[in-house]
């Protein structure tokens, strides 16, 4: 029976944080949450924000694809397309986070490209970083192949070739081409896979060449490499990877998996979270990195 509520003390909700919200709550409990300020109420799935209380908060994003596949003895993969910037979301709503995964490598024809990672949801545009692309292999005499293009483009190879063959194109805003190669006489190697801060080197006769720089970041607290390209292989000497690990692309082997971080301010972190992304804090903020597919409810 409804309950008919008169004078002017109104009503005492019951009050958590978002840490402390109760552990086994029942469809349509309510509840004042003194973290994000706003009045939430349990939908049987999810804590969901009440009527004309949603808000909307600033947070900051960084998205590395997965890195391209590397040819074998020959053009190192690309990184991962790189992505930084600020977004909004809506409070109460759930965002899908989608990790790209390392292209395979490849003995013959052409490795295979990175995974694309994306952030995407209701209200939000979605935010794309491409994965790397696959460097070209070592496989037939007397040949030149060009790199996949992607995030950032995957190493030319050539093998006792006259002439020379192209890196795989970059991304504009994402990363940069892979290395050329070139030469003649014996010998066979590959172009760096390029990087998301430098286009990968160029090689030349039996001799590899390195991979483009990543680009670093201090979105955890901490400077981190992202996005870096594969070294080349070569008969003679090899190409060294770019520095870091996340969209990392291969050398002579697959590449690395990307990353998704968000930088939310913790008196807006709700703390609804799948795919268990690590939470940590810098200053007044928490960041969660997402190393799997998951989501973040807002």
């Amino acid at each position: 029976m409804p309950v008919n509520i008169s004078g002017t003390n109104g009503i005492t909700n019951a009050t958590w944080t978002t840490a402390t919200r109760p552990s086994t709550p029942s469809t349509g409990q309510m509840g004042w949450n003194t973290s994000t300020k706003l009045m939430e109420v349990y939908t049987g799935t999810a804590w969901a924000i009440i009527g004309e209380q949603s808000s909307t908060y600033s947070v900051e994003y960084l998205i590395t694809a997965g890195g391209g596949g590397g040819g074998t003895n020959g053009g190192g993969g690309g990184g991962g397309g790189y992505k930084t910037s600020t977004t909004t979301l809506n409070a109460g709503t759930t965002y899908t986070i989608t990790v790209g995964a390392g292209g395979a490598g490849a003995s013959s024809g052409t490795a295979t490209n990175g995974g694309s990672s994306e952030l995407s949801g209701t209200s939000l545009t979605t935010v794309t970083s491409l994965g790397g692309g696959g460097g070209a292999a070592v496989d037939t005499q007397n040949t030149a192949r060009s790199g996949n293009s992607g995030g950032s483009g995957g190493g030319a190879m050539q093998w006792d070739f006259t002439g020379s063959a192209a890196g795989g194109a970059g991304t504009v805003g994402q990363g940069n081409n892979g290395g050329a190669m070139s030469g003649s006489g014996s010998g066979f190697g590959g172009g760096g896979g390029g990087g998301a801060g430098a286009v990968g080197s160029a090689g030349s006769g039996g001799a590899g060449a390195n991979g483009g720089a990543g680009t670093a970041s201090s979105i955890t607290g901490s400077s981190v490499t992202y996005g870096s390209g594969g070294g080349g292989g070569g008969s003679s000497s090899s190409g060294s990877n770019g520095a870091g690990f996340y969209g990392l692309g291969g050398k002579n082997s697959a590449g690395n998996a990307g990353i998704i971080i968000l930088s939310v301010p913790t008196t807006n972190y709700s703390g609804t979270t799948t795919g268990s992304p690590t939470i940590t804090t810098s200053g007044s903020n928490t960041i969660i990195q997402f190393t799997a597919s998951g989501t973040y409810t807002a």
